[in-house]
């Protein structure tokens, strides 16, 4: 199953390569777990852009989760 948490198109640049960010697939990792999800990448050096509602939001959510396990 892939998560897919696009932000709304702005064309956002990457802040070190100054290129755009195209939607591609990252893995995050939290505690053990490996998340396969796709976000804004940089085609360049590889810099995710994680949206603040999404930090702030679905992934404070699920680290709870995983700590009360």
């Amino acid at each position: 199953m892939k998560l897919s948490f696009l932000p709304e198109d702005k064309g956002w640049l990457c802040e070190n390569c100054q290129i755009k960010m195209e939607p591609g697939l990252t893995e995050l990792h939290y505690q053990g777990n490996v998340f396969k999800v796709e976000l804004l990448l940089c085609p360049s050096c590889d810099a995710v852009l994680i949206a603040e509602d999404l930090a702030v939001g679905r992934m404070l959510e699920v680290e709870k989760l995983l700590e009360d396990k």
